[in-house]
């Protein structure tokens, strides 16, 4: 792979991840800012609607009858209209609801079709496509950099950033490596599209698995949806740029994972990701008082997200793909992406929702000032991973690859 290649697909990957993090970290403390507060979950859940329609999508169009980075360049630009018309909607709950799923059913499927743009145009995807990749997560850092210096969280100015990136990313997608359709494949069935073709054969391991994941994606969607809206209600400076540390611990545990997969195995690994849920939430509800923050609780628990990300869905996609033949891998991959984030986030986020509502009351301060128990609020999640951790402790088990299955 040459050099200007590389470069342009590393471009690629920074505005991809770029306009996902300048406003969806920041998103819930904006809504709250609007006194949308009771609808932020909900709003959240949003992003699991649009990982269903995204593999519906990406399956019996996207990558079939259209080059994927043509699909990119118009997506993105559709994206950019929806989150500047976001940016102007104001506290209308169900307007606010129908652009933030506007966004995201634009977004969603150009992730799984940047990564076909560089899958295509490599010539080692395992050897060269991770240090392309890293730059993406590059791309969020700096925009939560950007977000948390101006102190823009609860602004609009998150949502405009996003849109200009988006509509850059748009214009350049048409500059990309061509990826051609494969109509020719013939066509696709919706179990197909879904994995579910793929996973009828699953074990009792697999569905451990599968069951595990689900279950955890409902704690884990508390923090995607409420870890701002509670850094910024205490008080701590530039929320968004400190979250930032979750993601320079996601790169570094990402290089370290194939070392702690061969020294503690499969089992272990996932089980660590699993319950690092529990002790990160913990860390959240205690650490703080009725003076401010506690940084030397809060700080690793934000840097617990490498452990809470890779060690639990990175390390299940690896089991997957190892797991499967290679003629139903890919789709065994989709089934799994659909159970986390699309039906497990959506689960997660309304029951977040709930739980802030049952955890919230009106302050005393006047109209619109709202008193949350952010200690008993995570300490919701954190039992709950607690539990799912437990279960898949007592449920999984390392077993061999699945043999290849003749189609028919």
């Amino acid at each position: 792979m040459n050099t200007g290649i590389r470069l342009r697909l590393s471009a690629m990957m920074f505005l991809q991840y770029f306009v996902w993090g300048a406003w969806w970290v920041p998103f819930g403390s904006y809504l709250m800012h609007l006194g949308l507060s009771g609808w932020i979950g909900a709003m959240f859940s949003a992003q699991g609607w649009a990982a269903i329609l995204s593999s519906l999508f990406v399956g019996t169009i996207a990558d079939r009858y259209f080059a994927a980075e043509k699909v990119v360049g118009v997506l993105h630009l559709l994206g950019s209209c929806a989150l500047l018309a976001l940016s102007f909607a104001q506290a209308d709950p169900a307007l606010v609801f129908t652009l933030t799923l506007a966004a995201l059913a634009a977004y969603m499927p150009t992730l799984a079709l940047s990564n076909t743009i560089a899958f295509h145009a490599l010539s080692d995807t395992e050897r060269q496509f991770p240090a392309i990749r890293v730059v993406g997560t590059i791309g969020w850092i700096i925009a939560g950099l950007i977000v948390g210096w101006l102190g823009a969280e609860q602004t609009t100015l998150p949502l405009r950033l996003a849109a200009a990136a988006s509509a850059l990313h748009g214009l350049y997608a048409f500059t990309l490596p061509t990826v051609p359709p494969s109509a020719g494949s013939g066509r696709a069935g919706i179990t197909g599209i879904l994995g579910l073709d793929a996973v009828r054969h699953g074990d009792r391991s697999f569905w451990s698995l599968i069951v595990c994941s689900l279950l955890l994606m409902i704690p884990l969607s508390f923090y995607y949806a409420y870890a701002n809206p509670f850094l910024v209600t205490l008080g701590v400076n530039a929320a968004a740029g400190l979250q930032t540390i979750g993601q320079v611990s996601e790169v570094g545990l990402l290089l370290l994972l194939p070392l702690f997969l061969r020294w503690l195995g499969i089992k272990a690994v996932l089980l660590l990701g699993m319950l690092a849920w529990t002790a990160r939430y913990g860390l959240f509800a205690l650490g703080f008082d009725s003076v401010g923050p506690h940084m030397p609780m809060l700080l690793p628990a934000l840097a617990l997200h490498g452990v809470c990300f890779d060690f639990f869905l990175v390390a299940g996609q690896i089991w997957v793909d190892k797991r499967f033949p290679s003629e139903t891998r890919g789709r065994a991959q989709s089934f799994l992406t659909l159970v986390t984030w699309g039906v497990g986030s959506i689960i997660g986020s309304l029951l977040a929702n709930a739980t802030y509502v049952a955890h919230s009351r009106p302050g005393q301060a006047g109209a619109g000032v709202t008193v949350v128990d952010w200690t008993g609020f995570w300490l919701i999640p954190s039992a709950m991973a607690a539990m799912v951790g437990v279960a898949f402790a007592l449920s999984f088990r390392n077993t061999a690859a699945m043999p290849a299955r003749p189609e028919r």
